[in-house]
């Protein structure tokens, strides 16, 4: 590689990347074909939108997944959560903003983001048990993997997140469609664990 070639703001030196969605479409549907059964299992587990959202946004925000950020920040808000709450989202353990099973969820989901960490696993399952039954654990747990997958597929590919066409207050809040700022092959992630 030439030491000397143009880099752009990341470093890179050509800033593309392979929209891994576009070019491997039907390892991209199965991954779609997963959400579709984790959505299922949420449901059928009774976990509210915003719950999963929460659990959503908290991996996105690990991970560094602008464009399922931006995705899942306007379902959460079209679910009906608050701008409040999603500010402080980071640092939950330090509010009283989330009920016990949110609590448990979002503790659920870093350990499922990083599973080497064998102590927080323990934490997590321990707190969870008091709060959620097996189906709800295995629910949140299996919206964490799913949000990990978008959120690498995503990352991998450097989707853009882009100004929406209209800078209206009611489009910057939430009622912007997903194509607004997700490519085109992956509207998936609005609803892809919700």
């Amino acid at each position: 590689m030439d030491g000397n070639a143009p880099r752009d703001v990341n470093g890179t030196t050509d800033g593309r990347r392979v929209y891994l969605d576009k070019q491997s479409p039907a390892a991209y549907r199965a991954l779609v074909h997963i959400a579709d059964a984790v959505r299922a299992t949420a449901a059928e587990a009774g976990l509210d939108r915003i719950l999963v959202e929460l659990v959503n946004l908290r991996v996105s925000q690990i991970n560094g997944c602008a464009s399922c950020l931006d995705v899942h920040t306007r379902a959460a808000l079209r679910a009906g959560e608050t701008t409040r709450r999603l500010g402080v989202l980071p640092a939950w353990r330090d509010t009283e903003l989330f009920t016990a099973r949110e609590r448990a969820a979002l503790a659920l989901a870093e350990a499922t983001t990083d599973p080497a960490d064998r102590l927080a696993q323990d934490r997590a399952y321990g707190a969870a048990r008091a709060v959620l039954d097996d189906e709800e654990i295995s629910a949140v747990i299996w919206v964490a993997i799913a949000i990990n997958a978008f959120n690498r597929v995503s990352i991998l590919s450097r989707h853009p997140v882009r100004a929406a066409a209209t800078t209206s207050p009611a489009t910057s809040a939430g009622s912007a469609t997903a194509s607004a700022s997700a490519p085109v092959s992956a509207p998936l992630p609005v609803d892809a664990t919700a």
